[in-house]
């Protein structure tokens, strides 16, 4: 079987410490656990397809009235329906950024054309960007902050991506799902009322990946109903449900992990470099590094106990350049520790 494209694959590797999967360091909330234990019992039925208790949870949380909600298996289950639901025609996405934007858009047959973000410039999306969106697309994917370069969307570049969506008719969808592990966070739910789409999710902020909830909010109820009808009717679990009802309880738990992050990503960040890497800046809780080498940094660290994200497979990166969550202190030294016996 091939190399699994992601992270968060452990079931591969035993017993690791999982630096490839950029989850909140302080686990699942208290409330959602005993939550999606509670739900279990209610599994001899169909879940809800409409979700409606947790449209209703979110709707009170990010200020978006609940039909303009769309509850998935996970965010990457809504980008595939994104995809199926606007039919085909001229996409762009950037690269580096989240593979299963370009996966979604080839699998529905969509002409896909990728913004090179430049390694001069940290990855920003900027001027130049705004430039190949004007060349014409009919969907264009954001993500801030972006995966795998931990690099935040500068709001007035985002507003202007937008203002250019608009006038073109093309869809934009910004992907926040690691946004509330960020700083600073900078939601732009004011681009809704552009046309946007914006895509979110429980799965990091909440330590739920095993769980899978992620949601989109769109500009109208008519977008979000196309969304919905392109995927099957009961792809949200009851226990999902309720867990993300009960993480709407908590709007603290993601504050409380950036405390936590803001304090250990520095860190961890100048241990990357002592050991001679390359570090790249990060608003995020994960940061990318690029090491010198034959691309085997992963292969090394693995027979260490560590498991880390290789960025080979990403557009416009390549062989040693690489990704890791911020975990807690300890974990970042052990880590540290490890690579610096590993370069």
């Amino acid at each position: 079987m091939a190399q699994f494209a992601h992270g968060g694959d452990i079931t591969s590797y035993g017993d690791v410490i999982d630096f490839s999967a950029n989850i909140n360091p302080l686990g699942m909330p208290p409330e959602v656990v005993s939550a999606a234990e509670a739900a279990v019992a209610g599994a001899v039925h169909y879940p809800d397809p409409f979700c409606r208790s947790a449209r209703a949870a979110i709707a009170g949380r990010d200020g978006v009235s609940a039909g303009r909600i769309v509850c998935g298996n996970g965010a990457a289950d809504l980008i595939f329906r994104l995809c199926l639901a606007m039919g085909r025609g001229r996409a762009l996405v950037c690269a580096p950024t989240f593979s299963e934007y370009a996966a979604a858009l080839r699998a529905m047959s969509w002409d896909v054309r990728e913004h090179t973000l430049s390694r001069e410039d940290g990855f920003e999306v900027g001027e130049s960007y705004l430039e190949s969106l004007s060349m014409g697309a009919d969907i264009a994917f954001l993500c801030t902050p972006n995966n795998p370069t931990g690099r935040l969307l500068d709001p007035e570049i985002a507003l202007r991506a937008a203002d250019i969506c608009r006038r073109q008719g093309t869809l934009l969808v910004i992907d926040e799902c690691f946004l509330e592990l960020s700083t600073p966070v900078r939601p732009l739910t004011e681009l809704l009322g552009r046309g946007a789409v914006l895509l979110r999710a429980f799965t990091k902020s909440y330590a739920m990946p095993g769980l899978r909830f992620g949601y989109a909010l769109c500009p109208d109820e008519a977008t979000a109903e196309k969304i919905a009808s392109c995927g099957q009717p009961w792809s949200v679990s009851c226990v999902a449900q309720a867990a993300a009802v009960a993480a709407c309880s908590r709007p603290d738990w993601p504050a409380m992990a950036r405390a936590v992050i803001e304090a250990a990503r520095p860190g961890l960040a100048a241990g990357l470099k002592s050991a001679g890497l390359e570090v790249f800046d990060s608003a995020a809780n994960f940061i990318m590094f690029r090491a010198a080498g034959d691309g085997t940094l992963r292969e090394r660290l693995v027979e260490k106990g560590f498991l880390i994200r290789s960025c080979s497979n990403y557009p416009g990166l390549g062989d040693g350049y690489y990704r890791i969550a911020v975990r807690s202190e300890r974990e970042n030294a052990l880590l540290i520790k490890a690579v610096k016996e590993a370069v």
